[in-house]
């Protein structure tokens, strides 16, 4: 699996590739997100996703995959650092706002900042008509943003609060996503990088869940938690996994962008699962973001 992955690089069949595994990520990182909103804490929530797919991983990191090479662990600990501080505001944001306010700012912010930093770092280039597409998400984003700033009286008191947290999360999207696709291009066997980053980012957030939790007046039941956490982690190695695979094979800033897809599974997940009202206009917004990454990618 992994020669062949290695031996598509760059080619056709890597494109086609990169293009189903964004696909997937799009739609299992809407799921992922909104697992997180869901009935419990975020916070809770994150805390037994985190652990899961921590253990989870360790046995594949310590006695299947290759061992990372000598200059892969100071990437490994700036990795962690990256994702610590997103997932403290991914929390603090969900605390703040709903599902469908946070996730698709949350989720488009990222990607012009991550086209920007391919361009820097990988010497990535976007054609005209590329440059249209990021336009046409952008104005899909900020637009949503004013929608939800002029008709989401119920939620006015955070609602600011929640969509300076999502912005601020996003660019730690942007950052996480490109410092990522440098690190799995970094190694030999992109599985070293997938196996150990699981197990080394499942450690701090249990501990920060457990504190929570113990501290809680009417802490909710463990057992629901736990399950949670679980399917979360499953949810997590592929998506997470197909997105960093993805940019592995093909350019860094097409993934990231055609991943934002997610915001259309996000808004039907919003209204079908967590009854969260969406309504024409907001789908309308939420839509312009997945054709700007159709355009973007299909530009190319």
């Amino acid at each position: 699996m992994t020669d062949w992955l290695v031996s598509i690089e760059g080619t056709e069949a890597g494109h086609t590739a990169a293009l189903f595994l964004a696909l997937l990520a799009a739609f299992l990182h809407a799921v992922f997100g909104a697992l997180q909103k869901g009935r419990h804490d975020p916070w809770l929530t994150r805390g037994a996703i985190d652990g899961s797919y921590g253990l989870m991983a360790a046995p594949f990191a310590l006695f299947v995959v290759p061992w990372p090479e000598p200059h892969m662990w100071l990437i490994f600990f700036i990795a962690w650092v990256i994702h610590c501080v997103y997932k403290c505001l991914m929390a603090a944001a969900y605390t703040k706002g709903a599902y469908t306010v946070v996730y698709p700012v949350v989720r488009g912010t990222g990607p012009l900042i991550t086209v920007v930093a391919a361009y820097l770092i990988f010497d990535e280039a976007f054609s005209g008509t590329q440059w249209l597409g990021v336009a046409v998400l952008m104005a899909g984003i900020f637009g949503l943003a004013a929608y939800n700033m002029v008709y989401l009286v119920a939620e006015r008191d955070t609602l600011n609060a929640a969509l300076s947290l999502a912005v601020l999360t996003g660019v730690f999207v942007a950052l996480y996503t490109t410092y990522d696709a440098y690190g799995i291009r970094a190694t030999a066997n992109p599985f070293t990088f997938l196996a150990w980053f699981f197990m080394i980012d499942g450690f701090l957030f249990p501990i920060i869940a457990y504190r929570r939790w113990h501290r809680m007046e009417n802490a909710p039941d463990v057992a629901p938690l736990l399950r949670r956490g679980v399917l979360g982690g499953f949810i997590a190695f592929f998506s997470f996994g197909s997105i960093m695979l993805a940019t592995r094979l093909d350019k860094v800033g097409e993934a990231a962008i055609l991943r934002e897809t997610s915001t259309v599974f996000a808004a039907l997940i919003g209204w079908l699962v967590l009854k969260e009202t969406v309504g024409p206009r907001r789908i309308v917004l939420m839509s312009l973001i997945a054709i700007g990454a159709i355009i973007v990618e299909f530009g190319g």
